[in-house]
């Protein structure tokens, strides 16, 4: 466990980072939802706020007084043993309570925590800190993408930051990286360091020989996919991912834009020419699959990603892997809303491994489990190949 003040400087400096990433942001888009999974990043101010003030300040700081009523109703996200919750889908209705009134309580809820810890040993305290400290850096990863989809479906294509830098180009030469069929130990094994729960359970698995490429897929392999009529061949693509490319009349990658017949990208610093040699972004398990498929490889499974990740370079994408997402053996939910945190989710999901460019400082570990459901794209998800 982390020394409390040392622990206490931790959230002091997520709480910051979290605001900072704000800063770039209008009044207005504070408030914008366009689909369901994108929440408005009001919602996200308050959410990380509820989580401390749920799971820590009511239950264990004596005397402690609400800051508001309501909020517990507003800002759950999906833990049903807390309470009622306003409907997901609602979360872009509210215009009240204001980005102000919001700002207000993340600053109270801080204030009275820090004071708290401060003063308390409890051991469970730094524990759920702990936990409530990594929650927000996933939606300071979440807030950056939702800002994105916000900013990237606004017919105007504002910049968010012209310094944010998404297309990190891998120069490596692409090699295939063999691993030898064998038994090999997989979870997360270091006792000092944070984890989640669904990283837990470290256990053998039997692997067969597999090569694995050295690098991502870039744009320009992506490219020559679409322009190969990928999005049009059936026979790449699982019928459930086919009905949902029809259905859905995808054509290319999300964000790709081709304008008087060059190709172009929304990024975070705006509208850019695609930058060829920069890893394909904003795929979907579906399109990964399909593109895998096209190349007559395959997407590697999260075990093998696992055992191969030191031989390689990761970080600037979300990797889809072809493993379902499951409980590994002997996992056990703990009691109470915090065993909803990863628990319920472990059906009709696909695994992701590794981080992204999105990704805050000291959230990221070879054993992360990142988990999406097969038709989402707003993450900066991408390709890594395995045969």
């Amino acid at each position: 466990m982390i020394a409390t003040k040392n622990l206490v400087t931790f959230f002091l400096e997520t709480r910051e980072h979290t605001e900072n990433i704000c800063k770039p942001l209008e009044i207005e888009d504070y408030v914008v939802q366009p689909i369901v999974d994108v929440s408005p990043p009001k919602w996200h101010l308050g959410h990380t706020t509820w989580f401390f003030e749920e799971f820590i300040l009511k239950p264990y700081k004596p005397n402690y007084k609400l800051f508001h009523n309501d909020f517990a109703f507003v800002f759950n996200s999906y833990y049903e043993n807390v309470g009622k919750r306003v409907v997901r889908t609602d979360r872009g209705n509210m215009s009240r309570p204001g980005v102000a009134m919001v700002y207000d309580y993340r600053h109270y809820v801080t204030r009275e925590l820090t004071d708290f810890l401060n003063e308390t040993t409890i051991p469970e305290v730094q524990e759920i800190l702990l936990i409530g400290i990594h929650h927000e850096k996933q939606h300071q990863e979440l807030l950056l993408t939702d800002i994105k989809y916000i900013l990237g479906h606004n017919p105007l294509l504002p910049v968010y930051h012209k310094s944010f830098s998404e297309n990190l180009i891998e120069t490596q030469r692409q090699e295939w990286i063999a691993m030898s069929e064998g038994i090999y130990t997989i979870g997360h094994n270091d006792s000092h360091a944070f984890c989640y729960d669904n990283e837990l359970g470290k256990h053998s698995v039997f692997i067969h020989d597999f090569e694995i490429s050295n690098r991502l897929i870039t744009n320009r392999e992506y490219l020559a996919f679409v322009e190969a009529g990928g999005y049009k061949d059936h026979n790449l693509w699982h019928a459930e991912g086919w009905d949902w490319n029809q259905k859905e009349n995808i054509k290319q990658p999300m964000y790709w834009h081709l304008i008087e017949g060059e190709w172009y990208q929304f990024t975070l610093a705006g509208p850019q020419k695609i930058v060829m040699d920069a890893p394909v972004a904003h795929i979907s398990y579906f399109e990964a699959f399909a593109f895998a498929q096209w190349m007559e490889c395959r997407l590697p499974t999260e075990f093998e990603w696992e055992v191969a990740q030191d031989n390689f370079t990761w970080g600037s994408r979300w990797e889809w892997t072809e493993s379902a997402y499951l409980p590994y053996p002997g996992y056990q939910k703990v009691p109470g809303a915090l065993g909803e945190y990863n628990g319920k989710f472990m059906v009709n999901q696909k695994v992701l491994r590794g981080a992204s460019v999105a990704t805050p400082d000291a959230h990221s570990r070879p054993t992360y489990r990142n988990f999406f459901q097969t038709n989402l794209r707003w993450q900066f998800t991408g390709i890594r190949l395995a045969k």
